[in-house]
Parts: C-alpha cells; structure tokens; sequence
C-alpha cells in the first residue's frame, strides 16, 4: 500500500486518527507538508460524517436493535464524563478537546459529544476542523522532533 493511502487510512481510524497518521506518513518519508494535509483530511472524513449523521444513525439502530441501546448508552454516558469543558464552553470547548492530541480526546469523541451536549453542527463543525488543524500541527511538530532525534542518535 502507498504511504499516501497508508497515511490516509491510519488517520481516519477512530484510535489512531492523525496522532498515527502523523508519524506512519513521516516514517514512510512523505514530506511534512504533505504528511500533515492528508492527516488532517482523513481525520476530517469520518468526523464530518459523524456530525451530520451520529443523531439519525443512533435513533434508527436503537429502534431497531436492543444492544445498540446498551452500546449508545455506554458511549454517550463514558462520552458526558470527559466532556464537562464542551458542556461549560461549548465550541470552543469541542474545540479545545479535539486539538488536544492524548487518548480519548480527538475528532471522533469529539463529535460523540458534540451530538451528546447539542452542540448544532453549525458551530460543531467549525470548531472539529478547527481542533483537527491545530492537533495536525502539535502532533507534526512533536514527530519531526522525535524523528529528528532518532536520526541524530543512530547518525552518532
């Protein structure tokens, strides 16, 4: 698989997201530029989805579905605990949390709590590509860091 896909493909998944994304890209010797536009896409592709279809997708598979219920209800209740600065300041607290590159925060929790605190999309999703951009950046700037000290230690 091409580093470009592979870089792609890491960062729209819901764990990995760009913090992986980042450093598979770098590793694999795609420029940072580059590296860093193609994460931000792919953590952007599922997030938006999420937004504009977590509320009619939830509602419908817990009609439909009796351990859909148990699973929304997990993640929302899991999603309400993390999330008392996007209750307290809304956007901009969305976007504080997803910008926050560490486990748990990103766009994927994010949009879960977006939906969960009725956060509209209007502000929700300014505030997620937002949060993604600026994650793109510490995470791009850390992993050049790393991998700038990895190359000096094995160059020595």
């Amino acid at each position: 698989m091409s580093p470009w896909l592979t870089t792609l493909l890491v960062s729209m998944t819901p764990i990995g997201e760009l913090r992986a994304g980042i450093p598979v890209g770098l590793t694999a010797g795609l420029p940072w530029w580059e590296v860093y536009l193609i994460a931000v896409v792919g953590n952007l592709i599922p997030a938006i989805l999420l937004l504009l279809f977590l509320e009619p997708v939830s509602n419908w598979m817990r009609a439909r579905w009796k351990w859909s219920e148990r699973f929304f209800t997990w993640l929302f209740e899991r999603t309400r605990k993390r999330g008392k600065m996007i209750d307290r300041y809304k956007a901009l607290g969305l976007m504080i949390f997803v910008m926050i590159p560490l486990p748990i925060t990103g766009a994927w929790t994010g949009t879960a709590a977006a939906f969960i605190f009725g956060v509209p999309n209007r502000y929700a999703i300014p505030a997620v590509i937002g949060g993604v951009m600026l994650a793109g950046v510490i995470v791009t700037l850390v992993s050049l860091g790393v991998i700038g000290m990895a190359d000096l230690i094995l160059a020595g």
